[in-house]
Order: structure tokens, then sequence, then C-alpha cells
């Protein structure tokens, strides 16, 4: 811009946008505002970077947390002052929970325009509570000092890496002019290294701590849970499985955690397994050995309880522990870990019967599940879970919305390699499902979406510009006009059916193929069942975006479900 003026604003955004870079940074995230101009012009004059723009500030922090979840590494996103930043606190609890590294970049009126009813002037001083791993504000960015620029772009990108990864806030003021031109950056480290880094490998556990493991676990009955690591990040399922043969346990592996694969001791359908009262009871372990964060299942979570040892392994240290039943907590890599263990209890196992009656009920299981699913040629949640995983390209994604989906999936999911399962299960919530799966896909890998009606519809606007993003997302939205997890739970039962309906059931009536035609995309409606799974497959044949609606019953789902659990119990014996 020859006409715009050089001022020192400018000069410090590109400068922080050129230590991002320095940091690894390839992706950031603009929701369109007016305060945030000298930042954001600083970010597409970066060739460097891809810069994704989004109208709605809520589902831009999302779109940014689902880059991290597929990446690692943060897509800074920013937006203008007021109640525009106020927009990103669901994302921000969603990344402080979930362990995803997340920089947000708060524009900010300057001190003069504070406290006087300034238009879009709040109070963005540590808005975003605990939540937040860091916090800066260095005051107006035209009074930075320019011996703190490099330090603080690098260091947002560090703090928000962790450990525990999770998000920051950079709270910037900017002053007119907005619209100016950068001088001459002050200089960086040699060979473009950031100004600040981090060394944030993950803990491996001390010698003692691998000993006194092996002493508790060698030749007793248990088992090994499997599950996310945090941040997107799942097990490596080879030294997990090592360990279980070594153990003679069986590995009851959630589909984040990268474990549920096609080996011999992979238990996919705990929770069916563990509703058969005499399997749960002849089964009950002696030791629990948790890898990552425990599974959605409250089945399997109330029975492990009744083990006398739980030990939980986990990268960060967090405190996986919903139940309080944990003796030990372990902050290691656990996967490093599992291969460690495995030397040191080899020739130390359990019974070999123990792991045997678990995977040939898991077959058992399986079975019964897929015969019973082919007794109902309509389309079902179940069904359509199992099959969506079933029918994706090897090396892609899925990402799976909270309530029933995940809960479908982990449940009915057969096991498979080659598909990298990814949830925001940090809060649990159904905020920004739909941006997160589209950030997930503008990071490369061909992605599928499985979401419930009521979780598309609260982040609609995720859909906003979606075909023209050139990513490639198969959604696949169940319809059950309403909220179809809450048949499943007491309120059904003691509510009158109009009352249930209002409060929980919440019917939408809402056409969600009209909804996807206001936005071009190409939509399927699935009423049999084999019907999914041959329009995910030519939506991945084609590319681009395609929405695939299975049109489904909140009380015929419910009384499928009972039909899996029973037929299992029948195969069980």
């Amino acid at each position: 811009m020859p006409d715009a003026p050089i001022t020192a604003q400018a000069t410090f955004c590109a400068t922080v946008v050129d230590e991002w870079v320095r940091c690894g940074i390839t992706d950031a995230v603009v929701a369109p505002g007016s305060r945030s101009t000298p930042l954001a012009m600083a970010l597409v004059a970066d060739d460097r970077l891809r810069v994704h723009v989004h109208h709605d500030e809520r589902s831009a922090g999302f779109l940014a947390l689902g880059l991290a979840l597929a990446t690692g590494s943060p897509a800074p996103v920013l937006t203008t002052s007021g109640t525009a930043t106020v927009e990103l606190h669901a994302a921000v609890v969603e990344a402080h929970n979930g362990r995803v590294p997340m920089v947000c970049v708060t524009a900010d009126r300057p001190p003069e325009l504070q406290q006087v009813r300034a238009p879009q002037t709040i109070d963005q001083t540590r808005l975003y509570g605990v939540a937040s791993r860091w916090f800066a504000d260095p005051g107006p960015v035209d009074t930075v000092p320019e011996s703190a620029w490099r330090s603080l772009g690098a260091r947002a990108v560090a703090e928000a890496l962790g450990p525990p990864a999770g998000p920051v806030q950079l709270n910037l003021g900017f002053r007119d002019p907005l619209v100016a031109s950068p001088g001459e950056l002050p200089p960086g480290r040699a060979d473009d290294a950031p100004w600040h880094r981090r060394d944030v490998e993950t803990p491996h556990a001390a010698p003692r701590v691998v000993a006194d493991l092996a002493a508790t676990v060698a030749g007793r009955r248990g088992v090994i849970v499997a599950g996310g690591a945090g941040g997107g990040r799942a097990l490596d399922p080879i030294p997990v499985h090592a360990l279980a043969r070594s153990l003679g346990w069986p590995v009851l592996a959630d589909p984040r955690s990268g474990c549920r694969t096609e080996v011999g001791t992979t238990v996919s359908h705990a929770d069916a397994l563990l509703r058969h009262v005499p399997f749960a009871e002849r089964h009950r372990p002696d030791v629990v050995l948790q890898l990552g964060e425990p599974p959605a299942s409250k089945v399997l979570a109330q029975w492990l309880t009744a083990a006398s040892e739980h030990l939980v392994i986990d990268p960060d240290g967090i405190w996986a522990d919903p139940d309080r039943r944990s003796e030990l907590i372990v902050a290691a890599d656990p996967s490093h870990l599992a291969a460690e263990l495995a030397v040191a209890v080899a020739g130390g196992g359990t019974d070999p019967g123990w792991l045997d009656e678990w995977t040939e009920a898991d077959a058992a299981a399986s079975t019964s599940i897929a015969s019973t699913l082919a007794l109902h040629p309509s389309v079902s949640e179940p069904g359509v879970a199992r099959d969506l995983l079933a029918a994706l390209s090897a090396g892609s994604s899925l990402v799976v919305s909270s309530s029933m989906p995940v809960r479908d999936l982990e449940w009915y999911g057969a096991a498979r390699s080659g598909v990298r399962v990814l949830a925001n299960r940090g809060a649990n919530g159904i905020d920004g499902v739909v941006s997160t799966a589209v950030g997930v896909a503008l990071a490369g890998s061909p992605t599928a979406l499985l979401i419930g009606d009521v979780a598309l519809l609260h982040d609609s606007n995720g859909l906003l510009g979606l075909m023209q993003r050139q990513v490639d997302l198969v959604v696949v939205v169940v319809d059950n006009d309403g909220g179809g997890i809450f048949s499943f739970l007491p309120q059904a039962e003691l509510l009158d059916s109009e009352g249930f309906e209002r409060l929980f059931g919440t019917p939408h009536g809402i056409d969600l193929a009209a909804l996807a035609a206001v936005h071009g995309i190409p939509t399927t409606v699935a009423a049999q069942s084999g019907e999914v799974s041959r329009a995910v497959v030519d939506a991945q044949a084609a590319g681009g975006v395609h929405l695939i609606v299975a049109r489904t019953e909140r009380h015929a789902n419910v009384a499928l479900h009972d039909e899996l659990h029973a037929a299992v119990a029948d195969a069980l014996g």
C-alpha cells in the first residue's frame, strides 16, 4: 500500500506474524472486524500462511480448534473488540479441557476509549479466566518496546503448546490509523529459529516407577483401558498390544485411542459385554491400567470401580479419574511406558484363558450386533455409526459429535485401522462441532463428520462459505427431530409425553436437506441401512463437501439399543 503510512503498530503486527511462522504456524483464522485490521492485514500479507476467514466468531474459534486437533499446532484466531471476543469462549473452554493448543488474539480499544462507553468496548482483561494457560496485555501496540515484539509472538505459541497444551489470550490494543504499512522488522534469531521455544517432550517414567508397576500388574487378572491422550493425540497401538500379550490382558479400546485395531487383544464392544451381568461379574479385574482418557461408556466406568487397583497413565499427568478410584496417576507417555512395561513383565502374565474369554466374547458380540442390525432394513443410529466407520477410505479422519454419536461409535463400531477418530471430549459439548470438522478437513486429510441434528443446527453457521473452502468433507447427520440422547435418560419415563417433548425432546421440524441447499451443499437422504455406506463411498470418491441425512425415530432408536443389548446377552449365554 504505497499511500499508507508506515507505523510502529503495523511493524509490530508484521513482526509477530513472522515470529509465528518461525514457530511453525501454517494457518490462521480471522473473523472480520475493524479494530483487528492491523493484524488481519499482516496475516494476509504473509504468503507463508493460509488465512481462513469466517463470518462467525464462535465458528471461527472451533475451526481453529479443529485445525489444531488435526495438526497439533495452534492456528491463531483473531477477532475484533467487544462481544466478538466473548464468542470464542466456548472453543476456549473445549481447548482447555481437551488439551488443544490455541492462540486467541483479541483486538482491543486503547486505554483512552475504555470505561467511557465507546462502541464495542468491554473489559477484555483475562476474559477467559482459568481456562487460559497464559494471558498477555502489553498495552497499546504502538507503545510496546521493539525488544518485546518477537518475544510476545513466540511465547504465545510456546505457552499454547504447554505442557499441557491449551488456550492463551493475547489482548492487543490498536489505535488509529488502523490501515498502515510495516517498516523494517527487527531482526530475529539466526536460521529462522523462533525467539522462544519450549521442550514439550512428554516425560518418560522413571525406572523405579516401571518396576513398581510391573510388580503390581504381573500375574494378576486385569484390563487395559485405552483412550485418547488429549489434544487429538492417539496412542501407539503396537506397544500397547505388546503389553497386552505379555500380560494376557484385553485392551478395551476407545475409538479415539488408535488401539481399536484388528489384533488378537482388542475388545471393541466392552459396553455391550458388561451390560450382561453374568459376564460382568465373572470378569471383574484385579487391576485396571488406564492409558489416557476414559471412554464415554458409563457402564464401563461403573464396572471399573470394582477393581482393587486402578492405575492411570497420562502424558500430562491429568487427573482423569471422575470416579475417584485411582491409586496411582503417572505423568508419562502411555505408549512408551507400555513398551517398557511389556519388557519388564515378559513371562509374568496371567492365565491365557482370561484373554481368550474376553476376545471370544467380543467376537460373539460383534457377530450378534451385525446380525441384529441386518434384521432392520431401515436406517438406524447404531447402524449408521458402524457402517460409516467401516466405509471410510484408509487415511481418513472421522470427527464424532458428543451425545449419542460418540457413544454409538464406541459401543458398536468394529475394530479397524487406517481411520483417525477425533472428538471434542474436553467439555463434551455440542458447540462448534461442524466448524471443528471443517478445521480438521482443512488440515488436509479426507474427513467425515458423524453428528446429530441438534448439534448440526447448533453450529449451522459452520456451513458458511464451506463450499468455497476446498475441503473433502462428508457430513453424516442423524436426524431424529430432536435431542435423541434424552430418550435414554430417566426424564423420558418420569415426565408425561408433552412435558418431555417440550423440555428434552425439543423437535425442531427443520428440513436439513433444505438447509444444506441454502449453502449449495449436495445432499443424499438415506432411508435404508445400506444407503449410508454407498453414499459415503460415492462422496469420498467424488471429493468436496457432501451431506448425508439419515432419518430415524427416537422411540424406535431406544428399542433397537435394547434389542442389541439383549442379542449380545443371548450370544453370551
